[in-house]
């Protein structure tokens, strides 16, 4: 009988996640907030050239490797123009629509340093002076940042640091629902972070020797495509990739199971992996749906468009309006970690 998981102690990690902001290309300071965290585990540590962290546990096979990515960059923008009405253009980092960040908060990241606030707004917003406010098309044209200072004009914003380039963040806007639901931007694929860290932290409190040496890559490039794509060590054979499961019409995924995926835009996840993850979910009584992702792309497909020559899945707790207004629910992660915590300990097939 497993110990199970806190729930509690992840979503507390997820709302520390969610709410560093690292937007693809800028994941310095959440790549350390993991590092930091993965210290008392006595896990073996290293940085690669990209930026992202691989965390090794040495297994009793060393000959025979697994190796299970999430990732820490999330959408986001970057300034694009310096408008002469003092606002900012933007230039999206990853794929979403601009309907979904009208009217969300920001922070634009200065190449000094600072930080300054903003809102996401139409530039036609006040109803009172657009006529057609409400039917304008809500794209890189029509959309602007209103940044928090006294600039009406193009060099009155550059005098505050802010320039073409400049990173900018969303604000998550985190919040723990009593009865159990996460809301936040983000999730994707932090929630599938916080996970992982919780399972390194559980094989070291429970002193578990895992089969086979297993590497955890916290990979900071997904939401761009090459996130989990190198630094795979030869010796790895089965490669699994902690995402989300994308919920909506015809899609079997909920938040309050483990959603194994597939297939997704990218072709079948391997037949082999997929069915040994369904015989653990089903031997241990863990609640899991079988899905299609039609118009997603993980780590582990990158991995193999890139050549490796690996066995490569797909499971993640489900999340709802995936890069918009997240949410899941506690169930969901509690789901999907009792799977990695069974899978990690199993053998490989022989497929």
């Amino acid at each position: 009988m497993i110990n199970q998981p806190d729930t509690a102690e992840t979503k507390e990690l997820i709302e520390q996640l969610v709410s560093i902001p690292s937007p693809s290309g800028f994941t310095e300071e959440v790549i350390t907030f993991v590092e930091e965290y993965l210290k008392p585990f006595d896990v073996e540590t290293k940085r690669n050239r990209k930026g992202g962290l691989i965390a090794t546990i040495a297994g009793e096979n060393s000959e025979e490797h697994r190796m299970l990515t999430a990732h820490v960059d999330t959408l986001g923008a970057m300034v694009k123009e310096v408008k002469s009405n003092g606002r900012l253009r933007l230039d999206l980092i990853g794929g979403y629509n601009y309907n979904s960040i009208e009217g969300e908060y920001c922070q634009i990241h200065t190449s000094s340093g600072e930080t300054i606030t903003g809102t996401i707004l139409m530039h036609q917003t006040s109803v009172h002076v657009y006529k057609e406010a409400g039917k304008a098309e809500r794209n890189q044209v029509n959309m602007e940042v209103r940044i928090d200072a006294k600039a009406t004009n193009e060099k009155e914003v550059r005098a505050f640091g802010i320039e073409v380039g400049d990173f900018v963040s969303l604000d998550p806007r985190v919040e723990l629902c009593e009865n159990g639901f996460i809301k936040s931007r983000h999730l994707d694929d932090k929630a599938s972070v916080a996970i992982l860290l919780q399972l390194v932290k559980q094989i070291h409190e429970e002193k578990i020797s895992l089969p086979y040496t297993t590497h955890f890559l916290i990979s900071n490039n997904e939401e761009i495509g090459y996130g989990g794509n190198s630094n795979i060590p030869e010796e790895t054979v089965e490669y699994l990739a902690v995402d989300m499961g994308a919920m909506g019409d015809g899609q079997s995924t909920d938040e309050f199971t483990v959603s194994i995926c597939a297939k997704d835009a990218s072709g079948p996840y391997h037949l082999g992996l997929r069915n040994s993850l369904v015989d653990l979910a089903k031997q241990h009584d863990i609640a899991y749906k079988l899905d299609i992702y039609p118009y997603y792309g993980s780590d582990a497909s990158a991995a193999i468009k890139a050549g490796h020559d690996i066995i490569h899945g797909l499971i993640g707790p489900g999340i709802d309006s995936s890069h918009a207004f997240e949410r899941t629910h506690e169930e969901s992660l509690a789901c999907t970690l009792q799977l990695l915590y069974h899978y990690v300990q199993s053998d490989m097939q022989r497929y």
